[in-house]
This record gives structure tokens, C-alpha cells and sequence, in this order.
């Protein structure tokens, strides 16, 4: 009994010692990036740094420098430092250069405020001076507004308040750089204000690049599924699930399963929901609407080795107790973080094919 005792007294011994050992190298090490309530206390030698319309480069001690901007008229009383310039002004097709980084380092937080047509405004994300983006989607899609139209959404990593205030939590690492534009395919000026908040940081060396790519079947073909995400290769977690979902039929349209093809799967996926409002978390929506749904794999990514293909259903019910496949207007954006390089995108849709009609 003694030895039993002494064997567990020196295993507890080893396992606190360890865990002491854990601590320390943390307290060492924290990057700054994984932020929570939990280690907010935690002090990092990350560098906070943010870019706008006040600061185009980010640069220390460089903000509320302009002399002439938007808010140029509105200040001429007050002069330097008195909101000169909040906002930038994109011209039709013109596109226009947000944020230009030098890492390592990764954005913890997005803000902005776009006017006009959120769908004819296209966000890009070029990490590391990759030449075709990891990130390409119509604004309002990104932020989850898929129908351009203002809805509240508080989640984890996406939040929309009152008006159009767009804010994106994704943590988005880096190595070398990042580049994000924004594209204006609409005939009107638009008027963009916003923030872009990073830290320059290491970045572990199991750190995946974040993607996001829009698609939309409108209308879907007969009995066929809905894309959301194929051609992936490498290794990654798909993370999030945006769907703006007009439904075209007068009955019930959520009974298509949406599947994950992974790692090798050919005709039959890995994993099969049970049905569209199942899989957004929910039981049962009314008909005859326009549906923005999310649903957000934050505590449970969907991790694969080498590819994925993701599709998903619309389909209803006829007489008889059949199944009904739809032709409904189907617009996604996806979420995945994996390593690069990526597979190409396919092209993004004509600005008429994008429009919400």
C-alpha cells in the first residue's frame, strides 16, 4: 500500500511538474493571439497596429495626419487632427488597396461601413504576395448580409450592428504579408469607412491561412446539389457556413442534406447531415421568404488531411409524401483555413449574376 502510494505521489509529482514546466514556457511564449477572457491578464510581446482611412500604413505615430480627405470640409474650422479623413471614396470599377501589411503577424479585427450594393463591392485577402487571392466574396456575403439588406447578428466571429456596421473576428495569420482590396463593380461611387486591427507577431508554425469563396446557383439545376466547396487539396478545417437562401416554391424546402466529401471519398461523403435546418442548428423555418443563414464551426471544425468537397440540397415535399427536388436561389460563402498554396477559385460570377433580384 505504501508503494502504491509512494508510485502515486511521485507520478503526481512529475505530472504538477510538468504542467509548472507548460505554464512557464506559455508565460515565455504567448503571441498575443489567442485571446480570451481567460488570458486577457497575459502580458505579449505582440505590437498592436491598426489601418484607416486615418492611417493608410499603420505606421506608429502616424495617425490623424491628413490635410485633405472626406472630412476635409467638415473640419475646416478645427484643421489637422479633427477627423480629416474617415472615410476613402472608391470610384466605379476602380479598386482599391485597404491595407497593405509586412509580417508576421495576424488580424484579430475588421470594422467597416460600406455604402451602395453590398454585392457589387468584392473583399480580397492576398496572404504572403500570393498572386490570385485566398479570400475573394461580395462584401455583404463576407459579413454574412447576403440579401443587402441590414439584419442583426451577434456571433463569435462575425457581428452586424444597426445600420451597416460590419465586424469580422476571424483571426487571420500571416507570414510575410497580406493585402486586402476592395473592387467597386458598380456604376455609383461608393463610400468606404473602415478599420483593420493586427498584431505584428510570431506565428506558430501550425498556423493555416484563412479562405473564404462565394458561389451561387440561382436557379439551381434540376436534381442537382449546390456546391458550396470543391477542389481543395492540402490540409485544413473548414470552419463556417454562410447561406443566402430564397426559396422559390410555396411549401416546406429545408430537407436537403449537405455533405462533407473528404480525404478520398468519391460518390459517398464522409460525413451527411440530415437536413438543411438541422445543419444551421435550427428545427423548422416558414416558406416563401428569404433565408441569411450562418452556422459557425468554431468548437467543432470540420478537419481533413488532404481535400474536400462540400454540397448541400434544396429539396421539399410534393403529394404523396415524395420528396420535392427545388430550383431555389442558392448564394453561399464558405469558411476553411489550410495550408498553401491553394487550389484556384473558380471565376467570380458577372456583376449581373451576383445582383439580388
Amino acid at each position: 500500500m505504501k508503494a502504491s502510494l509512494s508510485r502515486f505521489a511521485g507520478l503526481l509529482f512529475a505530472v504538477c511538474t510538468l504542467a509548472a514546466m507548460d505554464i512557464g514556457a506559455q508565460q515565455d511564449g504567448f503571441d498575443g493571439l489567442y485571446m480570451n477572457l481567460g488570458n486577457l491578464f497575459r502580458l505579449s510581446g505582440a505590437r498592436t497596429r491598426s489601418i484607416s482611412p486615418e492611417n493608410f500604413t499603420g505606421e506608429p505615430g502616424r495617425g490623424g495626419m491628413a490635410t485633405d480627405g472626406t472630412g476635409k470640409l467638415a473640419s475646416r474650422d478645427l484643421g489637422q487632427k479633427w477627423k480629416v479623413s474617415p472615410s476613402v471614396n472608391i470610384q466605379p470599377k476602380q479598386v482599391f488597396t485597404m491595407a497593405s501589411i509586412q509580417g508576421p503577424g495576424a488580424i484579430q479585427h475588421i470594422w467597416m461601413t460600406p455604402t451602395g450594393n453590398w454585392r457589387f463591392s468584392i473583399i480580397r485577402f492576398y496572404w504572403d504576395g500570393e498572386e490570385t487571392p485566398s479570400i475573394e466574396c461580395p462584401v455583404g456575403d463576407f459579413f454574412a448580409m447576403g440579401w443587402g439588406r441590414y439584419a442583426q447578428i451577434s456571433s463569435l466571429p462575425v457581428a452586424v450592428n444597426p445600420g451597416s456596421a460590419f465586424n469580422c473576428y476571424w483571426v487571420m495569420p500571416f507570414r510575410k504579408s497580406c493585402k486586402i482590396t476592395m473592387e467597386n463593380l458598380d456604376d455609383k461611387q461608393m463610400t468606404l469607412y473602415y478599420q483593420i486591427t493586427y498584431a505584428l507577431t510570431g506565428i506558430p508554425s501550425d498556423a493555416a491561412y484563412l479562405h473564404t469563396q462565394f458561389r451561387r446557383s440561382n436557379p439551381l439545376p434540376e436534381k442537382t446539389d449546390h456546391v458550396l466547396l470543391e477542389g481543395v487539396r492540402g490540409q485544413g478545417q473548414y470552419v463556417g457556413t454562410y447561406l443566402a437562401w430564397g426559396s422559390r416554391n410555396s411549401g416546406w424546402w429545408g430537407e436537403g442534406e449537405i455533405k462533407f466529401f473528404m480525404d478520398g471519398d468519391t460518390e459517398f461523403p464522409t460525413i451527411c447531415g440530415t437536413g438543411t435546418e438541422d445543419y444551421f442548428c435550427d428545427g423548422v423555418y416558414a416558406s416563401q421568404m428569404r433565408f441569411g443563414m450562418y452556422r459557425w464551426h468554431i468548437m467543432d471544425p470540420i478537419r481533413f488531411e488532404s481535400a474536400l468537397k462540400v454540397t448541400i440540397q434544396a429539396l421539399g415535399w410534393k403529394s404523396g409524401g415524395r420528396y420535392l427536388p427545388l430550383r431555389d436561389d442558392l448564394a453561399s460563402t464558405v469558411f476553411w483555413y489550410q495550408k498553401e498554396p491553394h487550389a484556384a477559385f473558380p471565376k467570380l460570377p458577372a456583376r449581373d449574376e451576383l445582383e439580388v433580384n
